[in-house]
């Protein structure tokens, strides 16, 4: 018994001692963020040698959890699954408690999510430039639904419309599933959704699939063109997802990591997984990510810019 008891203490001991790395979502569980670091989490930790694990810290549009890993120690060991919407954030608050890109380190780029446009199927268009055209036709007459003001649905339409010099009115809601709805129940002419929130519906008589968002055609919808092509050259949008660190992680941590993410981009598994919530694995330097992030946060900066959405 006591030979038991000491092999029980000395376990525990060792498990105490295992560093735990966190990946902390800035939003509810339940969400493609959530469901895309619980999809990998365990494969990373095991190469890593380490616990990893998901929590979230949903509120205040993603600022809260965001914050929180601003302001963690830089050792690598608290990390944050991030997206589009942080690089948005920093024009669409007034004031953030951390700089989007000056408190936090680019550790590993996961992969990318396209939109698709998607109309009633009373609105008379079976193309973009269809749409565009009745659009003009019919000024402040149609709206468009989306999660809410700020959005990553909110502001590609917004940027859509400003690009096609249209005048669309903005009706948001709380959820992309909320939206989606509207315009399945003939309530709103028009929403982009993530591809995971519009594949379901791509054969559905209540709406008519117009364009991915894309540069280029998404995979999982590989017979629907993209708005540039199909009527609005020049338009695309879409949201990386990535692992970031806070400002200084060092950088022998940070390129482990990102070898770690580049091999499980490479397993057939975690590949199934990501293919279910929409997301085009892409593997990237940190250095390469880095370079992403600069380019999103300035391109959302006229994006918010253009649509007027503003949270004081």
């Amino acid at each position: 018994m006591r030979l038991l008891a000491l092999l029980l203490a000395l376990v525990a001991v060792v498990a105490q001692a295992q560093p735990v790395t966190k990946i902390v979502v800035p939003f509810a569980a339940g969400g493609v963020q959530d469901i895309v670091a619980r999809s990998f989490n365990a494969e990373l930790g095991t190469l890593l040698g380490r616990s990893v694990i998901v929590e979230d810290r949903a509120g205040a549009g993603g600022t809260i959890g965001t914050g929180y890993v601003a302001k963690a120690p830089a050792d690598g060991q608290t990390l944050i699954l991030a997206a589009a919407s942080h690089t948005i954030a920093g024009s669409l608050y007034a004031k953030l408690p951390y700089d989007p890109l000056k408190d936090f380190t680019p550790i590993a780029h996961i992969g990318n999510v396209d939109y698709v446009l998607m109309s009633a199927a009373a609105v008379p268009a079976k193309t973009v430039a269809e749409f565009i055209a009745y659009a003009k036709a019919n000024p402040g007459k149609l709206n468009y639904a989306s999660a809410g003001n700020g959005s990553a649905t909110h502001l590609s339409m917004a940027y859509f419309c400003a690009m096609a010099g249209i005048e669309l009115v903005h009706v948001p809601f709380k959820a992309t599933g909320e939206a989606v709805n509207e315009v399945l129940a003939g309530r709103a002419q028009a929403v982009i959704a993530a591809n995971i929130g519009a594949i379901p519906y791509a054969k559905d008589a209540r709406v008519r699939m117009l364009g991915s968002t894309g540069r280029q055609r998404s995979k999982f919808l590989p017979d629907l063109p993209t708005v540039d092509e199909s009527g609005l050259p020049g338009y695309s949008f879409d949201s990386w997802i990535g692992i970031l660190g806070p400002a200084g992680v060092p950088h022998e941590t940070v390129r482990a990591i990102n070898g770690a993410v580049a091999k499980l981009l490479q397993d057939p598994v975690i590949l199934e997984r990501l293919d279910k919530q929409g997301v085009v694995p892409r593997a990237m330097t940190p250095e390469a990510f880095g370079e992403l992030l600069r380019a999103d946060f300035a391109k959302m900066a006229k994006v918010v810019k253009i649509s007027g959405a503003r949270i004081d």
